[in-house]
């Protein structure tokens, strides 16, 4: 059997800030490898993106049932829906910088492939599968919650479903319902990346990049959101 690689400084970096050392650093070396960087002896993060996401979900469930056992299934699926959604992961994946050491493709750093929700996203949920393989259930829970709790503390603020915020924000102004437009579109069709902008009769609007249109629209709406309730 091979040996592993050693990691990195920057990824050695990298796992101190995540919380957790890797027995097998090869699973946190796939875990960033995008598949744009990917090879026929490169793996790279896409089944690890699948099992990271099962992983997060059952930690984040549990850790809602304990938190309020009041909570109706009602209450609690919207708090869930708010954790685990890709826009979350890439919040916690930006917190820890997950998008310095991501390992990608020239077309993809070229166009800002550290910095896309969607990529991170899927990224972090990798990390937590190679966090789940390396070294169980256990380490995985500690790594989320690490993460998470804060989240799991204040989610009854972003469970709301922002469009229909937003919507009601402008019938309460006696303005037409805000609008939303595909900007762009980019990727490969099984993993595509949509940059939604949502705009309110008033020319004012917001933009943000999801993994399907219905996430970049529900993003650019909370985005347009916190912007006219900030002025």
């Amino acid at each position: 059997m091979a040996k592993d690689p050693a990691l990195s400084a920057d990824l050695s970096a990298f796992a101190q800030r995540l919380g957790h050392v890797f027995d097998r650093p090869a699973l946190l070396i796939r875990a960033v490898t995008h598949a744009s960087a990917g090879s026929s002896t490169r793996a790279h993060n896409q089944r690890l993106e699948f099992l990271g996401d099962r992983v997060l979900g059952l930690v984040i469930a549990e850790a809602l049932f304990a938190a309020d056992r009041k909570a109706t299934e009602g209450q609690l699926a919207p708090r869930f829906n708010a954790l685990v959604r890709k826009e979350t992961c890439a919040d916690v994946a930006r917190a820890i910088d997950l998008g310095a050491v991501l390992k990608l493709g020239r077309s993809e750093m070229l166009s800002g492939g550290r910095r896309k929700e969607a990529l991170l996203g899927d990224a972090m949920e990798a990390v937590l599968a190679a966090v789940y393989l390396d070294g169980g259930l256990e380490a995985a829970r500690a790594v989320i919650l690490r993460h998470w709790s804060g989240r799991v503390d204040s989610v009854d603020d972003d469970a709301r479903d922002a469009k229909t915020a937003l919507q009601e924000w402008a019938q309460a102004r006696g303005e037409a319902p805000p609008g939303y437009h595909e900007i762009a579109r980019e990727g490969p069709p099984h993993a595509p990346v949509f940059t939604i902008e949502a705009r309110l009769a008033d020319g004012r609007s917001a933009r943000a990049e999801a993994g399907s249109k219905r996430a970049g629209e529900q993003a650019a709406a909370k985005a347009l959101l916190d912007l006219v309730s900030a002025s």
